[in-house]
């Protein structure tokens, strides 16, 4: 599963940098064509990055559910679960001392 998370975020990569190259690629031609201003390339721009920001955000906090259930679906102890046990199995091990002697 690690290996096919793994290639998808590659393949996400690699899909980015190509529309990347491809948007710059395009904007040029059009400032170079006069048809939008240097600085409108530069808001566009922005306005993706801004909007690849949001989707980033999002597919993470989805990516994190999904973490999440499958820990649930597999019976997995969450951190918090196993440092409650850990605190507990330390009070009785005191309560067992304390009782030897």
């Amino acid at each position: 599963m690690a290996d096919l998370l793994r290639k998808g975020f590659l393949l996400g990569v690699g899909a980015a940098l190509t529309g990347k190259e491809v948007l710059d690629s395009k904007l040029k031609e059009l400032v170079s064509k006069g048809e939008i201003s240097p600085q409108q390339a530069k808001d566009l721009i922005q306005r993706f990055v801004e909007k690849g920001e949001a989707k980033s955000s999002e597919w993470s906090e989805k990516n994190q559910e999904n973490m999440q259930k499958k820990v649930n679906e597999l019976g997995l102890a969450t951190k918090a679960e196993v440092d409650e046990l850990k605190q507990r199995i330390s009070h009785l091990e005191l309560r067992l001392q304390n009782t030897e002697d």
